[in-house]
């Protein structure tokens, strides 16, 4: 019988009261409200850690490197206690056939009941041969173990969108995995797109799975709308500058001293839909944004095809009120200036209407 999450930790001396502070924890880092801590708890209590293969294919091993930094759940606790990662050859003990042994035994042994992680993509031309693990395409083991899998997570842009393996001329012909010959339409497929994603939200994503034994709500490209259903740009602590026509006009001038919007030097946070301006990276510590630097909207399909990370949108529609950025900076001064010049033309009948009174 398969270890429960609970049986391990109170194999690793957890207090029950420690315990049901993590259920109330992951609760909060999932969006849940407090009423959910409980759900949490009962399944983790009762539900057997569920197996995982993490594949690697053409990628720079950021998502792994992200992901290790998580601190809301730890990745200790999601690696050794919620999930029972089998396979992973960047971390894992095991090389060469006893490595690649795992992966048929968790195919066969759980059937239908494991998850596959995949980071990175795969290489089409020359039969696959850009990317060989254990002396065969990369291809193939995908196709292998996505076959029976309960549902596969592309981790990173590389693995959702194809990013720079796939950016032009793309000579390997490298595809996202949703778009890899061999994968199985019935199998559901998460995208966690960024390059690399926030460490929370891969570890919360995994958390979700495997306590509520369900996929998150997904938007129409695959994503988990709790945390790509908003842009950057609307939970943009410069935000309020962009409204008042307040820009960065040149790296370390004034307006970026002054911390201004970093739209116009480049930032893609009003067409990137991801959670940095909200979760953050390293602890919640900051993100690109908070760092002066503008978003260059790595989170979404084909950024490395759209130009230099520094040019600026020009064409962005349905913004409502900042539908034009040289247009608010012009009708703020504008409307500081009208406004001035009420308070003048105030003042000038007050002091007229004084000046009546007394004589």
């Amino acid at each position: 019988m398969q270890e429960t999450f609970y049986d391990v930790m109170r194999r690793q001396g957890i207090t029950r009261r420690s315990f049901l502070k993590y259920c109330s924890l992951t609760a909060a880092a999932l969006g849940l409200g407090p009423a959910f801590a409980p759900k949490i708890a009962h399944a983790m209590e009762n539900k057997p850690r569920i197996p995982v293969l993490w594949l690697h294919g053409l990628e720079c091993t950021c998502c792994s490197e992200s992901f290790i930094r998580s601190a809301h759940p730890l990745a200790k606790d999601v690696i050794l206690s919620m999930i029972s990662l089998d396979y992973d050859d960047t971390i894992m003990a095991a090389a060469g056939q006893q490595a690649e042994a795992i992966v048929e035994e968790i195919v066969h042994k759980h059937k239908g009941n494991y998850i596959l992680a995949c980071e990175g993509n795969p290489p089409l031309n020359q039969d696959g041969m850009s990317c060989i693990i254990g002396g065969k395409p990369y291809l193939e083991q995908l196709q292998f173990a996505a076959k029976d899998a309960k549902a596969i997570i592309s981790w990173g842009s590389c693995a959702s969108w194809g990013c720079v393996q796939a950016a032009r001329p793309n000579p390997t012909q490298a595809v996202p995995i949703h778009k890899a010959p061999g994968i199985p339409g019935n199998v559901p497929i998460i995208k966690v797109p960024g390059c690399p994603p926030i460490a929370e939200v891969m570890t919360a994503v995994v958390t979700y799975i495997l306590t509520f034994d369900r996929l998150p709500s997904l938007d129409r490209q695959g994503r988990p709308k709790m945390f790509y259903s908003q842009r950057i740009h609307d939970k943009c602590y410069r935000r309020p500058h962009f409204d008042a026509g307040q820009f960065v006009e040149a790296f370390d001038d004034e307006g970026a001293r002054k911390g201004y919007c970093l739209y116009k030097v480049g930032c893609k946070g009003p067409t990137t839909y991801n959670a940095c301006s909200t979760v953050r990276w390293n602890g919640g510590l900051s993100f690109p944004i908070q760092a002066g630097h503008p978003c260059f909207g790595c989170s979404e399909d084909g950024f490395w095809d759209k130009g230099s990370f520094y040019d600026r949108l020009t064409d962005v529609h349905g913004f409502g009120v900042e539908s034009n950025a040289d247009e608010i900076g012009m009708a703020a001064a504008g409307v500081v200036g009208a406004a001035a010049a009420v308070h003048a033309g105030a003042s000038i009948v007050k002091r007229m209407a004084q000046k009546g009174d007394k004589e």
